[in-house]
This record gives C-alpha cells, sequence and structure tokens, in this order.
C-alpha cells in the first residue's frame, strides 16, 4: 500500500515532535546525572555547558514569580501541543509547516516534560561573547526556535511562489 504524500508529512511532523522529545529528555538527564547544580564548564571560548533551572519561560520570564507560573506554562504548553498536532494533521498543511509544527511540538512537549517532573526546566547551553552572556537554553528550546524560523521563511518565501506560479 503506497503512503500519499500528506500522510508522510504528518509522519515527518510527529517524528520529529518524537525525536526532540527523546533528545531533549536525554540531554537533560544527562546534565542532571554529570554536571553538579550552578556549576559552569567552558567547553568552547564562546560555550559553556551549565546546569541552571528556569522556571519561568523564555528570557526567564516570570522565573520568580512564586510558583504559580509553572501550572500556567503547563497549561499553555498543554494548549499549544493540541494546535500543534491539529495543524500537523490538517489537510493542506505543507511539508515545511507539519516540519515546523513538529519541531515546535517537541520542544514544548520536552519543556512541558521538565516543568512537570522537576518543577522547572533544565536549561545548559550558555554562549558568551566575553562576559556577556545569552540566556542558557537547552535543545528544546533550540528546536522551537528553528521551527519558528521555518514558519516565518515559508511565510515569506514559501507561499510568495505559489502565488507566482498560480499567476
Amino acid at each position: 500500500m503506497a503512503v500519499l504524500p500528506a500522510e508522510r508529512g504528518v509522519r515527518l511532523g510527529f517524528a520529529l515532535a518524537g525525536l526532540v522529545l527523546a533528545a531533549d529528555v536525554a540531554t537533560k538527564a544527562a546534565i542532571v546525572a554529570w554536571v553538579e547544580y550552578g556549576a559552569v564548564h567552558e567547553w568552547l571560548p564562546i560555550l559553556n555547558i551549565v546546569h541552571v533551572l528556569n522556571r519561568g519561560a523564555a528570557f526567564s520570564f516570570l522565573h520568580d514569580a512564586g510558583g504559580w507560573q509553572r501550572y500556567f506554562f503547563i497549561v499553555i504548553a498543554i494548549a499549544a501541543s493540541v494546535f500543534l498536532i491539529w495543524m500537523i494533521r490538517r489537510p493542506g498543511t505543507s511539508i515545511m509547516e507539519r516540519t515546523s509544527f513538529g519541531l515546535i511540538l517537541g520542544g514544548a512537549l520536552a519543556n512541558m516534560v521538565d516543568r512537570l517532573v522537576r518543577g522547572a526546566v533544565v536549561d545548559w547551553i550558555d554562549f558568551h561573547w566575553g562576559p556577556h552572556h545569552w540566556p542558557a537554553f537547552n535543545m528544546a528550546d533550540v528546536s522551537i526556535s528553528i521551527g519558528a524560523v521555518l514558519l516565518v521563511v515559508h511565510e515569506v518565501f514559501g507561499r510568495k511562489r505559489l502565488r507566482e506560479a498560480n499567476g
């Protein structure tokens, strides 16, 4: 039985989400097991491996909000995941969109798992230039960011080509 292209795209979206989830859970488990909390290990001149916990969202938004934010971000992750699953399965969704949604879904689920299990998200990648540090992040954050960039690229260039092709 042949698999239709749309079905392959749906499978791709969910496979990417599963791979991101597994990779993120594995890397965070390794950090928790092998890197002492609060430790900083220089790996490259511009990259440290760290072990920090973020109780907030991106850039530590609401990190010190008192604990309620954990449940708030879990609810947001569940709602976003339901929406992303619907978007991956929706007829007419392109392969690029399904890829993007899969990457974002995997990252959202991975960070949600952290909030459920640890009460906070483990961040471990620390890019810096001299004393100037980007906020620490993890593989789930990278996946979410790549998925978002792919969506923007698709919207800007992919739809333009489709309009040009349709005259």
